[in-house]
Order: C-alpha cells, then structure tokens, then sequence
C-alpha cells in the first residue's frame, strides 16, 4: 500500500494505528499469561483473610489508593526507603491489584508489622495527632461502623470462581469472622498483611 494513501486517508490511517496498537499490546500482554511469575503466588504470599479483604474493600472505598502506591519499584532511593521490590506474584490474588502510581502519601506495599495496630488506629482517626505535617484525611466513622458480615461469604465466592484458592469453610465461615467487626479492624487487618511475605525471601 502506498505510504501516501496511508497519511492522506483518515480511514486508513486509523486502521493501521489500531493494527499496531493490538500487535504491541498483544507482544507485551500474551506472554505474561504463560509466565510462572505473574500467574504463580510469590513465596509466603496467601489469600486475604475474610476481616483483610473487607479491609481491602473499605480501602478502595475510601480512595486510598489514589495517595498511596502499593509497588516498590527495583530502584535504589525505593528499596533503601521501603524494602524488597514488588513482585508480580505478589499481587496474583488481588482483583483488582493496587499498583497505583501517585505518591500523596508513601508506598504501603510493605507497611504490614512496621507499625502496630493502635498506631494505626491512631493514624487513620487522626494522622495529624502521629505526623504533624501529614495531610492525610481523617477516618473517625471506622471505628463507628461495623463490617456488613452477610456479603463476605459472597465476596469470597466469587474470588474464588477467578482463582483464588478460599476453602469451603473459609466460605461458609467468613461471615462469622468478620461479624461485630468494625471498618476499622478490617482496614487495620488488611493494612497488617501488606508485605509481610517480603520478610521470607
């Protein structure tokens, strides 16, 4: 075809454009379906308890993922500051994964047992009370508001029909591990487990 019909013919033009888009994206996303590496669990890493994916769930909820990144990239100034960089099996039972790229507020990828869980009670009900010059939102309803326990067995269901590996019990019993629960015991509890697997390799 002529390289001169190509640029003066808007009809073509978009073809070829939306032709070697779908072949790139195709080049870089085909072959991660077949690499051990992003379909196989990072060593340690487990599925969210039923309390840390409601955790997750009041997290996406509340925005925090447009502040905080939860992916250390392989770069010096990232592993110095925040530890071992992120693996993509570290991430195989998040759906949606919490990559996130704005950095507001640090990288939680590896945040899990760096702090306790009054720290972070205390953090989430008043950031400014632990970092003064933090500008952070505050979260007080957290501990005000109880877990919605009838949809958790529900949530592990359907995560489970994607490939997550929850038991049969862990369904049946979700609902009762997270009743009389507060959002901020979830959020707490999923905070907790963030990186920790990081601590074996």
């Amino acid at each position: 075809m002529n390289h001169e019909i190509v640029e003066k013919k808007v009809t073509w033009l978009g073809v070829w454009i939306a032709l070697v888009i779908s072949i790139g994206g195709l080049v870089e996303i085909v072959p991660l379906y077949f690499s051990s590496e992003t379909s196989r669990p990072a060593p340690g890493v487990k599925p969210y308890t039923a309390l840390a994916l409601e955790g997750r769930d009041i997290y996406i909820r509340e925005g925090c993922y447009n502040c905080h990144s939860q992916m250390v990239r392989p770069l010096r100034a990232e592993t110095e500051r925040y530890g071992h960089y992120s693996l993509a099996g570290e991430s195989v039972y998040d759906h949606p994964f919490q990559f996130g790229s704005k950095r507001t507020g640090p990288d939680l990828a590896r945040v899990g047992g760096r702090y306790t869980d009054e720290w972070h009670r205390a953090h989430l009900t008043n950031p400014r009370d632990l970092v003064p010059e933090s500008n952070m939102p505050t979260y007080p309803w957290l501990s005000k508001t109880l877990v919605d326990a009838n949809r958790t067995s529900d949530k592990l269901r359907a995560l489970r029909a994607v490939g997550v590996p929850y038991t049969d019990e862990e369904v049946k019993l979700a609902g009762y591990e997270v009743r009389d629960k507060t959002e901020m015991d979830a959020l707490v509890a999923y905070l907790q487990g963030l990186g920790t697997a990081a601590a074996n390799w």
